[in-house]
């Protein structure tokens, strides 16, 4: 079989020299460039750094069961949206592929695995867990903002039979967000916090299942400190 064609992505290159990657993964429905406009419309600006890429992929359309087998540009796709049903591995797995080749992309560019942050809004986040915490658990940290993982993820079981430092967590999650409910974040944390995750949740009352300001202000100290600038070398 034909090896699927690279995601789509949109790119907010660095405004110096680029010694770190942070891959931003966008919710079920959206793109890379609707993901990137968002943020753009919440800081009225590109969330840009002086050293860090940050690359907004799309996730290839797909038939996606919640609603009811129509196309939709989705990670992966899901019996139901709730935490207490099994995970489409299949379709997780085959993801978690096509990322590992967009990890390597920026290694191939001179970018160490530990200078690389992977993470996203809801789906995004998700997906982020599956690929930093069963297959990249060198990568630098993950980040997932009003995400879940289900109650018997794939994740919790990798994590069981770990014994190396995990990436580090940074979670966001509104009280009033009736998608994804809060305490599905909650919980999700309890249990990476549980299985050896160094993992913060920072809570936003009132917040549906949206970002806001605050939120991403808070994520990009986050990143700027997992990411700082790198002292350039004396032969450069």
């Amino acid at each position: 079989m034909a090896a699927p064609a690279a995601l789509q992505r949109s790119v907010v290159s660095p405004a110096g020299r680029h010694t770190a990657s942070l891959i931003f993964l966008h919710g079920s429905g959206d793109t890379g460039q609707g993901a990137r406009a968002w943020i753009k419309q919440i800081l009225n600006q590109d969330m840009a750094f002086q050293h860090i890429k940050v690359i907004y992929p799309t996730a290839p359309a797909r038939p996606y069961t919640p609603l009811k087998g129509a196309f939709s540009t989705v990670w992966f796709d899901r019996y139901k949206i709730s935490n207490d049903c099994p995970e489409h591995i299949e379709s997780i797995d085959s993801m978690c592929r096509q990322l590992t080749d967009l990890i390597n992309d920026e290694i191939k560019n001179g970018i160490a695995k530990n200078r690389i942050l992977i993470g996203g809004f809801s789906m995004g986040g998700g997906m982020a867990m599956h690929v930093a915490y069963r297959f990249h658990q060198d990568l630098a940290g993950v980040f997932a903002l009003s995400s879940f993982l289900n109650k018997d993820s794939a994740v919790y079981k990798a994590l069981k039979r770990n014994e190396s430092v995990l990436p580090e967590l940074f979670q966001c999650h509104g009280t009033a967000d009736e998608l994804v409910l809060y305490s599905w974040g909650e919980e999700t944390n309890k249990m990476l916090k549980s299985l050896g995750v160094s993992a913060s949740l920072h809570t936003f009352p009132n917040l549906n299942h949206e970002l806001n300001r605050t939120e991403i202000e808070k994520l990009k100290s986050w990143i700027e400190k997992k990411l700082p600038v790198e002292a350039a070398k004396a032969n450069e």
